[in-house]
């Protein structure tokens, strides 16, 4: 017996007409942010006085999440990658690495921008750093790159409250407000 799925109650289709780009719009906005949280934490790991406990941490942590980001955008052009795992053996300096992370968020952005909506839906097959085969469309891995992104940032963020340290601004209300105060009738920016 096949199975139709049916969105749920409450889901809204996903699927757009070509001359429409909601979803395309939606990411490209969730790498500014990306790329606006990143830069955040990485200039407050950067000031003086931060512990090299945090920083450390911190380095692996983001060290993962770039690396990570750097599969995909292969995996999403259909190139090969030099990461035999998404952890770095030797870890990069903060500098280096904050130069690494804001070019590929900068990447990132760019290249949501030029998508239109059959290559977001283009489904692509991969191979993940333990040999399992993949298959995502690009959305998904998009999806996939913001999301673990979120996840590590808090995972330092979560290190350094626990360090007493007050942890950089990286919420989605706090970046909208800033990006676009005018719009948000706010002063600054």
């Amino acid at each position: 017996m096949e199975t139709t799925h049916k969105p749920s109650r409450g889901m809204r289709n996903l699927t757009h007409p070509e001359t429409d780009h909601p979803m395309r719009d939606t990411l490209e906005r969730l790498f500014r942010y990306k790329a606006w949280a990143d830069d955040e934490l990485l200039a407050t790991l950067a000031k003086p006085g931060s512990p090299s406990s945090v920083t450390d941490l911190a380095i692996k942590a983001l060290s993962h999440t770039y690396v990570v980001d750097r599969i995909f955008a292969a995996h999403m052009r259909r190139r090969g990658h030099p990461y035999a795992s998404t952890n770095l053996i030797e870890m990069p300096a903060l500098e280096d690495l904050a130069a690494d992370i804001r070019a590929s968020d900068r990447e990132y952005v760019d290249y949501v921008a030029a998508l239109d909506h059959g290559q977001l839906a283009e489904r692509i097959d991969f191979t993940f750093t333990d040999g399992a085969p993949g298959c995502m469309s690009r959305e998904e891995m998009l999806m996939h790159v913001i999301t673990h992104g979120m996840g590590h940032r808090g995972q330092v963020s979560a290190l350094m409250l626990l360090k007493a340290l007050p942890p950089a601004p990286d919420g989605f209300t706090t970046y909208l407000h800033t990006a676009e105060a005018s719009a948000r009738r706010r002063a600054g920016a």
